[in-house]
């Protein structure tokens, strides 16, 4: 017998090696994989799990929810004041922590700025026109829920803060739009869809529908061109619930006469995902509309959450008791969908409006 048919060949001695090498080497590589996967698996469910057992730790402490008022630059030169009166309506509710986010150049408001300051170590100027401040940028992401008391006129806010705020929303961010903070940001697309309808900011019939109710309550969509937003003279009007099982109207009064305040109306915009909890009938006779008005309204966006009230215009409409009601409850439902708290004793009936005086 040849001794060469029992003898691997040259190449052959030198292929097998390489095969098993090849191999140790393709096991090494899944094995990798496998690791790899494993820890990335492992840390998203641990920073899943993280903010579950935050949300938990929150809830079963009864932590409070964390809020942001932003503000600084509002046609209405009452603002610095009412950030002050909602700011502690709101912290009195024991359900929020609040902070204030202004910006650095800040319009209209001058003196009531001397009275009721911002204590946060930022130099500020007043300016005689909005002016936009490139270095207003909030970390959302440490707030359930945001409020803007802003108003017509505001200076757009840099992209990247707007692409950064639509990104919170759609994550399942809140917000709470008061009054003239609906004026604001009339060129954002993305701002119009959050708060439903709003009014002036160059809003016309290319931003979308006048939105009201008739007099059967049914929802009209009116497309026919016009400006958005008007209002007659200040005065108290009875609120009617539209929707008396929504947490935040829920146990409140069919009617009820909210203080002296501007109505808005004629308000228009996309009014996509869009609910309306309550009107108020804006009286030819006060210089109104004629029609039944959007008083308090819900807004989905993305995962998102809004509140819009276009009530608040001065002192006494937000010292209302059932404004301030609402705003808690409101503030509370777009941080959680939920509410908890009860209605007030003090909260108005149809035949009286209900003030909860200021004390400086």
């Amino acid at each position: 017998m040849s001794h060469s048919r029992c003898l691997p060949t040259l190449s052959r001695l030198r292929t097998l090696p390489i095969a098993r090498a090849q191999g140790r080497l393709d096991a090494s590589h899944r094995s990798l994989v496998a690791l790899l996967a494993l820890i990335a698996f492992l840390f998203f469910d641990s920073a899943a799990a993280m903010a579950q057992a935050d949300e938990a730790s929150r809830s079963s402490t009864n932590a409070p929810l964390r809020l942001l008022i932003v503000d600084g630059q509002n046609n209405h030169g009452n603002w610095p004041k009412t950030t002050v009166i909602m700011k502690r309506c709101l912290e009195a509710s024991g359900l929020f922590q609040v902070d204030v986010a202004r910006t650095r150049f800040t319009w209209q408001g001058d003196s009531l700025l001397k009275e009721f300051p911002l204590e946060d170590g930022v130099t500020r100027e007043a300016t005689q026109q909005p002016k936009p401040d490139p270095d207003f940028a909030p970390r959302w992401d440490q707030y359930d829920v945001v409020l803007s008391n802003l108003g017509f006129g505001a200076a757009p806010w840099p992209e990247a803060t707007q692409e950064s705020f639509e990104n919170y929303m759609r994550e399942g961010g809140g917000l709470v739009v008061v009054h003239a903070a609906n004026n604001s940001f009339g060129d954002w697309k993305g701002f119009n869809q959050m708060i439903g309808v709003g009014g002036w900011g160059g809003r016309n019939e290319k931003s979308g529908p006048y939105i009201y109710l008739d007099e059967s309550g049914k929802t009209i969509r009116d497309t026919s061109a016009g400006s958005g937003g008007s209002h007659g003279a200040q005065h108290p009007f009875l609120v009617v619930l539209r929707d008396r099982n929504h947490p935040i109207t829920k146990g409140l009064p069919q009617t009820w006469l909210h203080a002296n305040d501007e109505l808005y109306d004629r308000l228009r915009g996309p009014g996509e995902n869009l609910t309306i909890l309550a009107t108020a009938f804006a009286s030819p006779d006060q210089g109104g509309s004629g029609r039944h008005e959007p008083m308090v309204m819900t807004v989905e966006y993305g995962k998102g959450r809004v509140f819009h009230t276009p009530m608040g215009h001065a002192d006494e409409s937000v010292q209302c008791s059932g404004f301030q009601t609402l705003l808690v409850r409101g503030a509370q439902w777009a941080a959680t969908g939920q509410v908890t708290t009860e209605v007030p004793p003090d909260f108005p009936t149809a035949e009286e409006s209900r003030i909860r005086p200021f004390q400086p």
